[in-house]
C-alpha cells in the first residue's frame, strides 16, 4: 500500500495573501519549515519572515497589483493560499455602501483575482492545489456580519466551481472553515465576544493559527491528492 506524506513541501513554491499575520503568517512559517518557498502577498509590510519566503506588497481587491505581483512569482509555484480577509462589521440596517462593497471586493473578489491570475499556469502544469480561507460564518451566517457572511459563503460557492474547472488537470481546490481563532487581533476583542465563542465550542477551547494551518497544509500535500471542492471546518466544535 502507498502512503502519501503530508510532512515535506521540498521544491514546491507557494503563494500566500494576506501572510503578513495570523492565519496567513502561520501557514507561510509552517510551508518554510516544511521546504517550500512562500510568496507572501499582502498590503500589511511582512516583516521578519522566515528565510524562504519573500514578500511582495500587493492590493488583492485591485486586478493590475494582483497581475503585477504574480508576474514576479516564479512559474513553477503550483500552491496556493487565499487567506486575505477583512471584517467590517455592523448591523445590516446601519452598514454603510463602503463597508458592504470593501468586505466583498478584498475576502471574495480578491481570491479572484488570484484564481484567474495563477489557475492558468496549474492547468498548463497540469498540477496544483489551492486552498480558499472561508468562515462558518459563510455557512450559517451571524449578526452583524451581513457583508463577511455573504463574501465567505460566495468564496465557497467560487471553489467548488473552480475544482470543477480545474480538476480535469489535475488541480484540486478545497476551502477552510474556521470559527473563532486567537489571533492577535481576536485577543483583544471584547471580553462578551470571546466568551460567546467560547460558550460555542464544545472542545472548550478556541482554535489557534497554527490549528488552521496545519489543515491547510494537509489540503495543499500529497496527503490530500483526492480531495477536491470541500470545506474543512477548524472550529473547535463552534458550528455543530
Amino acid at each position: 500500500m502507498r502512503m502519501f506524506s503530508a510532512s515535506s513541501f521540498e521544491g514546491r513554491r507557494a503563494v500566500v495573501t494576506g501572510g503578513a499575520r495570523g492565519i496567513g503568517r502561520a501557514v507561510t512559517e509552517a510551508l518554510v519549515a516544511l521546504g517550500a518557498a512562500v510568496t507572501v502577498l499582502d498590503l500589511e509590510p511582512a516583516t521578519g519572515l522566515p528565510s524562504g519566503a519573500t514578500f511582495l506588497e500587493t492590493d488583492v481587491t485591485d486586478r493590475a497589483s494582483v497581475d503585477a505581483a504574480c508576474a514576479r512569482v516564479p512559474d513553477d509555484a503550483t500552491l496556493l493560499v487565499n487567506n486575505a480577509g477583512i471584517t467590517r462589521d455592523r448591523m445590516l440596517h446601519r452598514m454603510t455602501d463602503d463597508e458592504w462593497q470593501v468586505v466583498l471586493d478584498t475576502n471574495l473578489t480578491g481570491a479572484f483575482h488570484l484564481l484567474r491570475a495563477l489557475a492558468p499556469r496549474m492547468r498548463e502544469a497540469r498540477q496544483g492545489r489551492i486552498v480558499n480561507v472561508t468562515s462558518i460564518n459563510g455557512l450559517r451566517g451571524k449578526l452583524g456580519q451581513a457583508n463577511y457572511a455573504a463574501a465567505k459563503a460566495g468564496l465557497i460557492g467560487l471553489t467548488k466551481s473552480a475544482a470543477r474547472e480545474l480538476g480535469p488537470y489535475g488541480v484540486t481546490v478545497n476551502a477552510v472553515a474556521p470559527g473563532m481563532v486567537l489571533t492577535e487581533l481576536a485577543r483583544n476583542l471584547p471580553a462578551d465576544v470571546l466568551d460567546r465563542a467560547h460558550a460555542e465550542a464544545v472542545l472548550g477551547v478556541l482554535a489557534e493559527p497554527e490549528d488552521v494551518a496545519q489543515a491547510i497544509v494537509f489540503l495543499l500535500s500529497e496527503a490530500a491528492r483526492r480531495i477536491t471542492g470541500e470545506v474543512l471546518r477548524v472550529d473547535a466544535g463552534q458550528y455543530i
